[in-house]
Parts: C-alpha cells; sequence; structure tokens
C-alpha cells in the first residue's frame, strides 16, 4: 500500500462543526474582549428578531380573527367600515409616488455617480442636501404639501397631491440607494465596455444599470415602506374620504389613514387590528414582489 493510499483523519476533509465551534469558544477565551463583543452582536440580532417576531405575533392574534368579508365591500359605511377603497388607494398612491420619483432619483444618481467630476463642490451640496431632506419629519413634508400643493398649486385635498408629497419625501432614499448601488459596480466593466468600442451612455445604461438593479430595487423596497406606512403627510394633503377616487384631484385615504381614523374613534378597535394585518400583509407582499423581480433581472 503506497503512502498516497494512506489517509489522515485530520485531513480527510473539512473540519466539523463541533471543532468550529470549539476553536471559537478557545479564541474567545484568550480574548475576552472579542468573545464580549461577538455576545454583544448575536445579543443584538436575537433581541431585533424578536421584537419583530413579538410585534407580528400580536397584530395578527389580535387582528386575524376580526378579518371578516364585511371589510372588504366595496362602499365604506359606518356598519362594516370596509377597507377595500384604502387598499386601492394605497397601491394608487404608492404607484404614482414611484412614477414620480424613480426617474428623478435614478437619473440624478447616475449624473452624480457617471457624468460628474469626483470631487466636484456641486456633487458634495446635492449629497448635503438629499442628507437633509431624508432627515426632515414626514409633518413637515405635510405642511410643505398644504402649503404649495394643495393651497397654493389649487389641487385641494387630492390624489396627486399626496403623491406628489411622498415623491419628494422618498427621492432621497431613491437617489442615495441608487448611487451606492452604481458606485458598487466595479469600474473593470465600465472599462471593458470601453475598450470595446462603446459609448458612455451605453455602458450606463446596457452594462452599469443592470449590474445595479438588486441595489436599485432596494431604494424601491424602503421608499415602498415608507409611502404604505406614512399617515401624517397625508392627512395634510389627501384627505381622509374612504372612497375609491374618480379622478387624480379626488380626496382619498389610504390604509394608514384608515388605520389612524379607525383608532381615533375608538368604536371600532378590533377592524383597526385587521386592518393592520392587511397593511402588514400588503408591505410583505410587496417586498416579495420586488425581490423576485430583481432576482430575475440579475439572472438574465
Amino acid at each position: 500500500m503506497s503512502e498516497k493510499s494512506v489517509k489522515n483523519p485530520s485531513q480527510s476533509g473539512p473540519a466539523p462543526k463541533r471543532s468550529e465551534f470549539g476553536g471559537r469558544l478557545k479564541a474567545y477565551r484568550n480574548d475576552p474582549l472579542s468573545g464580549l463583543i461577538a455576545l454583544a452582536v448575536y445579543a443584538a440580532a436575537a433581541l431585533t428578531v424578536g421584537f419583530l417576531l413579538f410585534i407580528l405575533g400580536y397584530i395578527f392574534v389580535k387582528g386575524v380573527p376580526n378579518l371578516n368579508l364585511s371589510l372588504f365591500e366595496w362602499e365604506y359605511t359606518s356598519a362594516n367600515v370596509s377597507l377595500t377603497a384604502a387598499l386601492i388607494n394605497t397601491v394608487l398612491m404608492t404607484l404614482m409616488a414611484l412614477v414620480i420619483a424613480g426617474p428623478i432619483g435614478i437619473f440624478a444618481a447616475i449624473y452624480l455617480v457617471e457624468y460628474a467630476k469626483r470631487g466636484n463642490r456641486f456633487v458634495k451640496l446635492v449629497r448635503l442636501t438629499a442628507e437633509t431632506l431624508a432627515g426632515i419629519p414626514s409633518i413637515i413634508y405635510g405642511l410643505f404639501g398644504l402649503l404649495f400643493f394643495v393651497s397654493f398649486l389649487g389641487w385641494g385635498y387630492s390624489l396627486l397631491a399626496g403623491a406628489f408629497t411622498l415623491a419628494i419625501m422618498i427621492l432621497p432614499v431613491m437617489m442615495r440607494t441608487t448611487e451606492e448601488a452604481l458606485i458598487a459596480v466595479p469600474d473593470s466593466y465600465r472599462e471593458g465596455s470601453f475598450g470595446l468600442g462603446a459609448g458612455k451612455m451605453r455602458t450606463v445604461f446596457v452594462i452599469v444599470l443592470p449590474t445595479a438593479i438588486p441595489g436599485i430595487l432596494t431604494g424601491v423596497i424602503l421608499s415602498t415602506g415608507r409611502i404604505v406606512g406614512e399617515t401624517a403627510a397625508l392627512l395634510y394633503t389627501a384627505g381622509s374620504v374612504a372612497a375609491v377616487p374618480t379622478g387624480f384631484f379626488s380626496s382619498v385615504r389610504t390604509l394608514s389613514v384608515h388605520l389612524y381614523a379607525l383608532t381615533q374613534e375608538g368604536l371600532y378597535v378590533d377592524q383597526a387590528y385587521a386592518t393592520a394585518v392587511v397593511l402588514i400583509v400588503l408591505v410583505l407582499g410587496l417586498n416579495m414582489l420586488s425581490s423576485v423581480v430583481a432576482a430575475r433581472l440579475t439572472r438574465n
């Protein structure tokens, strides 16, 4: 028997997980500070997941038993407090705000990353402005929308006024996430495209943008979550009429505003929990849909 045919048990494959765990424990004993930091990281992660599960569990336990067909009737009345109109309004508001803010944020990020000179003062000013806008409370956006869109432009409490207000609100998120996604694309992709004779615009739209789509969709997901959960800004701009809009200038009520109205009245607390369940399911559904689209686009 040759020496090569004799296998050393220690070299027969990857080390067992138990030995890896033991190695980590030994390393942490030698360096207690690293062990404390690792313990804090694990505890923070477990605490975050625990809070999420507790909130979801509490809402689902309170809300699922109160889901019934009367909540999904077409017309809202004091007898059924239907959420169908609010659900439709939420989808319309989300789509309109994304259609308005999406192109502006994406093209602004393309300019900042691909066309503007690095270190340019104008670029620094735009980034500082975007970060400042991202930190402004939503009620300030609502007051601005009330003064500008509702009063100055004369749109009144309407779907259009709410959509434009939310578009301004999510614009910094769209721009910054797209910018980070474009920066993450390796420069070798651009250099390879230029080497093959492609121009600047073709390189950006054929090579860079498709590669950055997962990061761009991350901004879309974050923006969607903020739109769906927004209440303060819409109270000042879109109103609270629980009906399906007949036009862009109709006053509407989204799910978050509907939930706020039910809790404020104090008579429909059970229906408010059911509305919260529908709101959570809607957000999860939109996030899953965006993830599926991103995966398919990346695969192609």
